[in-house]
Order: C-alpha cells, then sequence, then structure tokens
C-alpha cells in the first residue's frame, strides 16, 4: 500500500519560499516520512521522489538556501526521480545568518538511485562526527555553498557539512561526492574561510575515512578509490596557507589498503 505519511511543512517569513514535490507518475512512494521546515527568505525544495520506505528531514533557516536536483541534469522526473531507491534516510539543513541581502545562495543537489543509503549534510551548521543526528551553529554563517552528492549504491553513509563566518569572511566552499558503489562510509568538513573545493568519487565498496579541510587557506583535494579491496583514507589540510592534494588509489591489497596524510 501506498502512503505518504507526516508531510509536515512550515514556511514562515516570506511567500518566496517555495516546496515543490512530485511522487513520479505511475510509481509508487510507500511509507514516506517528510519533514520540510523553511524559516526566512528565498528557500527553495523541489524534489521528484519514487519508491519506498524512505525518509527525509529538511531544514532551512535564514536567506536564500535551496535543495533540488543535481544542476547539470535537471529534474529526474522522467526516469524515476531523484531519490529512486528504497530505505534511504536522509537529513538535509541549511542557514545564512546575514541577512536577505548577504546571503550568497547555498545549494544542495542530490540523486541517490539505489536502496538502504544514509545521508546527512549541513551547510552552514555543524556535526561532531559521521554518527551525530544533531547539527548546531555557531550563529556567523554567509552562505555561497555548493554540494553535488549522486550516490550510487547500497548501505552508504555520509555525513559532513561546510561553514565560513570566520573572521567575518564568508568565502563559499564547493564539494562533489559520488559513490558509485557499495558500503563506503566518509565524514567530510570543509570549514571558515577561503574558499575551499573537494571531490570524492569511489568505484570499488568498503571504503571508510574522513577528509576535513579548515582554516582561512584556500585548500583543494580531489580523490578517486579504486581497487579491489577498499582503502580508509584519511586527510586533514589546515592552517591559513593553500593546501593542495591529490590521489588516485588502486588497492589490490588482501585485506585492504590505509592511506592517511596531514598537512599544515
Amino acid at each position: 500500500m501506498t502512503v505518504l505519511a507526516l508531510l509536515s511543512l512550515s514556511s514562515r517569513a516570506d511567500n518566496t519560499n517555495s516546496i515543490t514535490i512530485s511522487q513520479v507518475s505511475g510509481a509508487s512512494t510507500d511509507n514516506l516520512d517528510l519533514s520540510i521546515e523553511q524559516i526566512g527568505y528565498n528557500n527553495k525544495v523541489n524534489l521528484s521522489i519514487a519508491h519506498d520506505d524512505n525518509s527525509l528531514l529538511i531544514k532551512q533557516d535564514g536567506n536564500n538556501n535551496k535543495i533540488s536536483w543535481v544542476d547539470y541534469w535537471g529534474s529526474g522526473l522522467n526516469w524515476g526521480g531523484d531519490l529512486d531507491g528504497s530505505g534511504n534516510n536522509l537529513h538535509f539543513e541549511q542557514e545564512c545568518t546575514r541577512g536577505a541581502g548577504n546571503c550568497s545562495q547555498s545549494v544542495i543537489g542530490f540523486h541517490i538511485n539505489h536502496p538502504n543509503n544514509e545521508v546527512r549534510w549541513g551547510q552552514g551548521r555543524i556535526l561532531s562526527d559521521i554518527d551525530d543526528t544533531t547539527f548546531t551553529t555557531d550563529g556567523d554563517e554567509g552562505g555561497g555553498h555548493r554540494l553535488n552528492l549522486d550516490i550510487h549504491g547500497e548501505d552508504n553513509k555520509l555525513a559532513g557539512y561546510q561553514r565560513n563566518g570566520s573572521l567575518d569572511q564568508y568565502d563559499g566552499h564547493t564539494a562533489t561526492i559520488y559513490f558509485y558503489s557499495d558500503d563506503n562510509e566518509f565524514f567530510v568538513v570543509q570549514e571558515t574561510d577561503g574558499a575551499k573545493t573537494l571531490s570524492l568519487i569511489t568505484y570499488n565498496d568498503g571504503n571508510t575515512g574522513t577528509i576535513t579541510q579548515s582554516g582561512n587557506g584556500t585548500h583543494n583535494a580531489a580523490i578517486t578509490l579504486n581497487g579491489t579491496n577498499p582503502t580508509t583514507f584519511n586527510l586533514t589540510q589546515t592552517s591559513n596557507i593553500a593546501q593542495s592534494y591529490s590521489l588516485t588509489q588502486n588497492c589490490q591489497t588482501s585485506g585492504g589498503c590505509s592511506v592517511s596524510v596531514t598537512q599544515d
């Protein structure tokens, strides 16, 4: 039986906030638990949803936040929806504190085409680790962040956030994360100022790790993990001086590989 349960929409302060939900004609949308809260101005949510047992929680606080389709694909309405899988659990929060005229747009796009993914991501809000389910805020955020997720595969787990506002500077950060494989877990952080970029792409199963880019330096990282065995990968780039790192990993070692890099 198809059930759309607990559709709780709170949109306050201005009618420029918008929510668009399409359940994809001819597809089952079973046991969906969806809650969306918008407080502020010019906040937008665009979804095309299909499949069963999904749970989404979206909070937008402040101005000029957007959660929508991956921008270079557009709507997935004609091929199954932007969320086309079962057993997913998503939680997105966005915040900008600088007022309507000073908040650069923050964007989250996601695709997710297979079951049992768990995703949590914040823009302008903070998580302590991959298992944290409660976002906090430092009360000083300028927005301007952009993220594409597009997670294929089963039983993936991702948590992370991007924030700025240190020293009254508000450079936006960018993250592009694809999995395309099963059972990967990562915690990703990009925070404080100096624009940060990140691209994490995996082609094999079972990779884990953390990636942190912080400080006021303009840091960049691009990581691709592949091979017949998984890699435990940890990267930390900090300081006020720009840091750069790139890795293409092909793990063939029985029992897996391990890479740990710190640049500060």
